[in-house]
């Protein structure tokens, strides 16, 4: 297949899980599968949740949304323009791959696939059901799927170069492992939002999406404020109760009342509201149920601790930085740990 036929492919693909993604039925052929394999993934996006209790509908269906909003054929054809792409990748890429969030994995294996490479793909047992369903059914437009995206349960072997996303403990295993091969390896990062003072309810309501969405699980989710000092954090509270479903889930209460008792009986102060709480921290990672918070003298100090800490950022959250409410719906070429994967890969 040709580059112009895999974006086709895509594109195809991006419109099946857009319909999803947006509850849309089944109407005729017009997406290219049949009315039964249209309800076997709908039914996926129901039923994964038994397998990663995370992975509820509400959270899979904004994923299938993100990227079909994101693999329309203006997009993908922004996306490579960038780029001299003067032929096919003929080398075979090992990706190994997180699963914090619902297929978090696919943009390194759309990378490859894109260039027209080969992929071995070694999925996280917390996200193994819904990548491979998706290869499949892209699998309906581009009959090559079978032969070049390769799902590995054991170990790699046969491969050229190496993208892999884990902890940072991982990351030094990957590194010893993978050190000799060209690769690509991302250890933990998060993001943070900066507030002025003068956001309006709208713009929080917004910010509630960057914190909770995927339950704050992904890299891309604020887990840390910068807040002006003296700042109000009622106005933080009543744009978040928007969001107050997530205590509906077992495993975020579980952490939330966990880490409630914890800082409780350390005599942590904290300010909470039945399913967040607050704490005033210097740390930038916090952990699910809680988010840190920092007051600021002015902008340029904090400017000054993201300039110190940029390897441990994803994206900066704020009116000057990336909008609010947009952190977990990055464009194609918004590459994790700004690594540009397409530029590595043309590069092997």
């Amino acid at each position: 297949m040709s580059l112009s036929q895999r974006i086709n492919s895509l594109v195809q693909l991006g419109k099946i899980l857009s319909a999803v993604g947006n509850k849309k039925a089944w109407v005729d052929f017009e997406l290219g599968i049949t009315e039964e394999e249209y309800s076997k993934l709908i039914e996926k996006t129901k039923t994964v949740k038994h397998h990663n209790g995370w992975f509820t509908e509400k959270e899979v269906l904004f994923a299938f949304k993100s990227w079909g909003e994101a693999l329309t054929k203006e997009n993908l054809e922004l996306w490579i323009s960038k780029y001299s792409i003067e032929k096919e990748l003929n080398k075979t890429v090992a990706i190994i791959m997180a699963g914090n969030i619902p297929m978090v994995g696919f943009h390194d294996l759309l990378c490859v696939y894109l260039l027209g490479g080969k992929v071995k793909a070694k999925l996280s047992t917390d996200d193994n059901v819904l990548i491979p369903t998706i290869i499949k059914i892209l699998g309906f437009f581009d009959l090559a799927v079978e032969n070049t995206i390769e799902f590995i349960p054991f170990k790699l072997e046969g491969f050229d170069a190496v993208i892999a996303t884990g902890s940072n403990n991982t990351a030094r295993y990957f590194e010893t492992y993978f050190g000799k091969y060209p690769n690509i390896i991302r250890k933990n990062r998060t993001s943070v939002a900066v507030l002025t003072g003068e956001e309006t309810k709208e713009e929080l309501a917004k910010l509630a999406d960057d914190v909770f969405l995927y339950y704050g699980l992904g890299c891309r989710n604020v887990t840390k404020l910068f807040v002006p000092k003296g700042y109000n954090l009622d106005a933080v509270f009543g744009a978040f109760f928007q969001h107050d479903y997530v205590s509906e889930n077992n495993k975020y209460a579980n952490n939330y009342d966990y880490h409630k008792a914890v800082y409780l009986m350390e005599q942590h102060e904290m300010v909470e509201n039945g399913f967040l709480l607050m704490k005033e921290d210097s740390s930038l990672h916090s952990p699910i149920g809680m988010l840190f918070y920092e007051q600021y003298e002015s902008l340029e100090d904090v400017k000054q601790i993201l300039t110190e800490n940029q390897s441990e950022i994803q994206c900066v959250v704020g009116k000057s930085d990336i909008p609010f409410g947009k952190a977990q719906t990055p464009q194609l070429w918004d590459y994790a740990d700004n690594i540009d994967v397409i530029d590595f890969l043309s590069q092997l």
